[in-house]
């Protein structure tokens, strides 16, 4: 049998109420882990905990028995790119929506490095406006912080907030000109926005391809040192310091990045981070003999590098989980190492790789979900991430134990680009719930 998928809601009417039982509740902002029930009316969360249903159903209600299994908050991707307008052969906000209810994801935040790109009011409204149309899951644009990622002018930060914009970022490029990103911190402070930077210093990193060190002299290719994240993150910092802005580092990698935003965070400014799970789940030597898949910006680094991302996860020091979730067609990958693109698919793989941490003993189980619920909720000012009365309903149902390999094959994303094809994994998504309704379901 082939998996479910629900189709976009368009205007279907409100869910029906339905009852959760014999679930293992799970709520990472509330430290809630215990075996009850859940209730839904039409859109939101109207009950739940320990005690309900424990004297049956009422008459009336659709009934969901999870069988034990855990039930959280619907995860939350602060990092996607979701390739549409311009690059819908390699993704489109509806094959990127189900490749995202297939992985328990229930709302993304897309990157604005399209074409063209998401620098005003239209294409913030264009993707609204196609992810209502064609979407299974919650979809938000982030703006650019300057127009045509470019780095020279800044975008109307304000302007794009009210239409929708829920973060600023130039990713894929980093806002190099100091100028320009302290006119875009301080302007940023009348909003409340929160500035997401790739971290890169572009003199330093540009001619690379892969992290700096042995393997990539082994391999004969150009490196990119940790230099080039850190020197970024410092001096951002400075800016923060002077401006108050709100900032954010995309897919930290390093471990010289994870100490200094521990440092800013000790000092109380305003500076948050993410981790991608390639970042801690791989290092450098994935990359192997010219492993295309495993060629990523930021690139996989030394396991130095890779135990700091751990550390910083389950110190608070990084904030989220989100997967950069990058894809490419065959054409774009399957080249030379140095002209094969950056990045890889995630969607699919964000909960088992991040429950490895759990599996593993590295942070507790309420811990990994933080970073992939309420925290990203928290920072993009976004009311799902909670099991809480009056939440809405979004909602994911997945078995924590059960094995099984990653198989690229099977992606419901356009693109296949993984390096994690057969990997053993435990834990894997059963249903996806977003406001109420069941979009995913895994039936084979």
């Amino acid at each position: 049998m082939a998996d479910f998928f629900a189709q976009p809601p368009g205007t279907d009417p409100p869910p029906e109420r339905t009852a959760y039982i014999n679930a293992r509740l799970l709520d990472p902002g509330s430290n809630l882990d215990a075996v009850g029930g859940l209730l839904t009316e039409r859109r939101r969360i109207v009950d739940l905990g320990p005690n309900l249903f424990r004297d049956g159903v009422p008459e009336g209600i659709k009934v969901v028995d999870c069988a034990g299994h855990c039930l959280a908050p619907g995860l939350i991707d602060m990092h996607v790119h979701l390739r549409e307008p311009g690059h819908e052969h390699k993704e489109t906000i509806a094959s990127g929506s189900r490749a995202a209810a297939a992985g328990g994801v229930t709302t993304m935040a897309c990157m604005p490095n399209t074409d063209p790109v998401i620098d005003d009011i239209a294409l913030v409204q264009f993707i609204e406006r196609r992810a209502r149309e064609t979407a299974i899951v919650r979809v938000h644009p982030i703006a650019a912080i300057t127009k045509g990622l470019q780095g020279e002018r800044l975008t109307e930060i304000g302007m794009l907030a009210e239409a929708g914009a829920v973060a600023f970022s130039d990713d894929g490029l980093p806002v190099s000109n100091s100028l320009v990103m302290r006119r875009a911190l301080s302007y940023s402070t009348a909003f409340g926005a929160l500035m997401v930077q790739h971290a890169e210093d572009h003199a330093l990193s540009a001619s690379g391809c892969m992290n700096d060190g042995e393997i990539a002299t082994r391999l004969g290719l150009p490196g990119i040192p940790n230099a080039s994240e850190v020197i970024m993150v410092e001096r951002d910092i400075r800016l923060v310091q002077n401006t108050g802005g709100r900032y954010h580092v995309a897919h930290i990698s390093t471990v010289e990045a994870v100490n200094a935003v521990r440092r800013a965070k000790k000092r109380g400014l305003p500076v948050s981070c993410e981790a991608a799970p390639h970042h801690f789940a791989l290092n450098e030597n994935a990359v192997g003999d010219y492993l295309t898949f495993a060629k990523m910006a930021p690139p996989l680094r030394d396991e130095t590098s890779r135990s700091a991302i751990v550390a910083g996860l389950k110190d608070g020091t990084i904030d989220t989980i989100a997967t950069d979730h990058a894809p490419h067609d065959q054409e774009s990958k399957r080249l030379p190492f140095e002209h094969a693109a950056n990045g890889i698919v995630g969607l699919e793989t964000m909960l088992p790789l991040s429950l490895e941490l759990y599996h593993r003993g590295e942070m507790g189980l309420l811990e990994v979900l933080a970073k992939m619920t309420v925290n990203p909720a928290r920072l993009l000012n976004l009311p799902e991430g909670r099991l809480a009365k009056g939440a809405p309903a979004d909602m994911v149902v997945f078995d924590i134990d059960v094995p099984w390999r990653v198989d690229v094959s099977s992606f419901h994303s356009k693109s296949k680009n993984s390096p994690f094809d057969g990997r053993p994994v435990q834990g894997r998504v059963l249903r996806t719930v977003v406001g109420g309704r069941t979009v995913y379901r895994r039936d084979a």
